[in-house]
């Protein structure tokens, strides 16, 4: 099977990060395990709807939620669809799928205070790893860069005399994200810091561990839940709610969606139009504040 030419497809083409990759190796091997033991082929490439469908019947009757079950069919499409375009196959059987239906989850973002409490009160160490870690609370709140994003930032990634930030967003898509001066000093803190690792292995990096080696996701990940856990009784705390909280706070603050949309790097206002649910409250304020029928 094409498993190898897949992977490396979603690696270089697609620019997928390794977990992703990863997780769409997993659920192609469920299907794969799936259909051999049920339908006894291991050929992924000749199996037709009515075989997946009870693919996704077992999955629904084993307890698996929709959103899961609808990423699964994903990744399995995905593979169909690389199929397709390298010649393997002449028609995919996913074609005409329809994603079973789920609920919107609302993403609640971080409110002002909660972020200026992390970043004005809680004590951060005056070493290393205090320093960075602050500046990557600062870099995800000022920028609202992807975890992956700050994760593959390089030395180079930064102009400080520009006061700007390259981004290598998603399809290699590349962003110049402005950055506040608060943060660029930061950064100059941090790079003084970060000269004066005893080895440094991944050089060409921005963000390290005491290691000097490049960090990692699950690192970024546990670096803002531990902080926004002493801020916030919120029960998500992650790199993406303080991407929300980003967007959110300049929509309340007046910002042009647009140039909210560029910050972000998204390909549409579509993505970006679901933070203005999370402004609802500061739109109505302005709308009976500016609107010539309000009773003020």
């Amino acid at each position: 099977m094409a498993f190898k030419s897949f992977t490396e497809y979603l690696l270089l083409e697609k620019n997928y990060s390794a977990l992703t990759v990863n997780a769409y190796q997993t659920d192609l091997k469920n299907f794969l395990d799936f259909i051999t033991a049920k339908y006894e082929t291991n050929t992924i490439n000749k199996v037709n709807y009515p075989q997946i469908r009870s693919w996704i019947v077992s999955m629904v009757e084993s307890g698996l939620s929709n959103r899961s079950i609808n990423r699964k069919v994903s990744a399995l499409n995905t593979y169909y669809k690389f199929l397709l375009k390298i010649g393997e196959i002449k028609t995919n059987p996913l074609s005409k799928h329809k994603a079973l239906k789920t609920s919107k989850k609302i993403q609640v973002p971080f409110s002002e205070n909660e972020v200026m409490t992390v970043l004005n009160e809680l004590h951060f160490e005056n070493d290393f790893e205090g320093i960075r870690n602050k500046l990557i609370i600062e870099l995800f709140y000022s920028t609202g860069i992807r975890r992956i994003e700050l994760v593959e930032l390089k030395l180079t990634s930064v102009n400080l005399d520009n006061k700007t930030v390259k981004v290598l967003g998603k399809r290699n898509k590349e962003r110049i994200v402005p950055l506040l001066k608060p943060v660029v000093q930061t950064i100059s803190k941090y790079l003084i810091s970060r000269n004066e690792l005893e080895s440094i292995i991944d050089d060409d990096i921005l963000f390290l561990t005491k290691k000097g080696i490049k960090v990692y996701e699950t690192l970024v990940y546990r670096i803002i839940n531990d902080y926004f856990s002493l801020a916030s009784a919120k029960v998500k705390k992650s790199p993406h709610i303080l991407r929300h909280s980003f967007a959110t706070h300049l929509l309340n603050q007046g910002a042009d969606l647009n140039a909210v949309k560029e910050l972000l790097g998204h390909s549409s206002l579509a993505a970006t139009q679901v933070y203005t649910h999370n402004s609802i409250t500061e739109l109505k304020k302005v709308h009976v504040k500016a609107h010539p029928r309000s009773e003020k």
